[in-house]
């Protein structure tokens, strides 16, 4: 099925854009990234990306599996910026069609947890914008399955034809779910990295865990602070007033 979506990609349109002057042999031509272009190259980066991650999950190249997740996650963030940048994609259905079951992302998570043991735990700032924003502790391989099965359901949706759909929902789920949390991936992933190449050992991180009671504070504290920075800028122009306490 050919979708109707209306694709600009603004990152490519400001590769190819050509100076003033000339002969302007171009001028008037049709832009050769077209929707269905666009959307190919995006599902191809999805595809890759997942493929790659499953490969890496396998554990045939342990001692390379986090340069190797660094350099693929560096390259799906390519697929999001693009995403990111274009204007709002508009689903043909007006309701999202069924794609069927979530794929079990257990068996991908639990192979990485085992082969990032010694790392998989890092510290991370759910909302850069959020005042005093208190770390919270995340895992790597969480992050990967989680993002997986992001872009997992959005090629259900390419598959079976429906590439708008499959448009929308990677867009929409890159800003509001896989795309922060791939982000905060590459710079655990990055900052390993950076550790090892120059030989700066890592702190202790004193029982830092995902499961943790500090991680539960944190992530109340956290809802708390958006809490009241979401009230500060919406209460105001929608009239509303802060209630009082007896």
């Amino acid at each position: 099925m050919t979708s109707t979506v209306h694709v600009h990609d603004q990152a490519t349109t400001l590769g190819n854009g050509s100076s003033g002057g000339g002969s302007g042999e171009g001028a008037g031509a049709a832009d050769p990234i077209g929707p269905d272009a666009f959307a190919v190259q995006i599902a191809d980066q999805i595809e890759s990306f997942t493929v790659a991650v499953v490969e890496v999950a396998k554990g045939g190249d342990p001692d390379a599996a986090v340069p190797h997740l660094l350099l693929q996650v560096s390259q799906l963030l390519l697929a999001g910026g693009r995403l990111g940048a274009h204007e709002d994609i508009v689903p043909e259905e007006r309701y999202e069609p069924d794609t069927g079951p979530e794929p079990d992302m257990d068996e991908l998570r639990e192979r990485l947890a085992h082969m990032l043991a010694p790392v998989d735990v890092y510290s991370e700032v759910f909302d850069p914008y959020v005042p005093r924003s208190t770390p919270v502790p995340s895992r790597i391989s969480d992050d990967i399955a989680d993002i997986v099965t992001d872009l997992r359901h959005g090629m259900a949706h390419y598959r079976a034809g429906r590439v708008s759909e499959a448009l929308w929902w990677w867009q929409f789920s890159y800003l509001s779910n896989w795309g922060p949390t791939a982000g905060a991936t590459l710079r655990a992933l990055q900052s390993l990295v950076a550790h090892v190449r120059l030989d700066t050992p890592l702190a202790e991180l004193d029982g830092l865990d995902t499961d943790s009671e500090a991680a539960e504070t944190a992530e109340g504290d956290l809802e708390r602070q958006a809490g009241r920075v979401m009230a500060a800028e919406i209460a105001a122009p929608l009239g509303l007033r802060p209630q009082r306490r007896d």
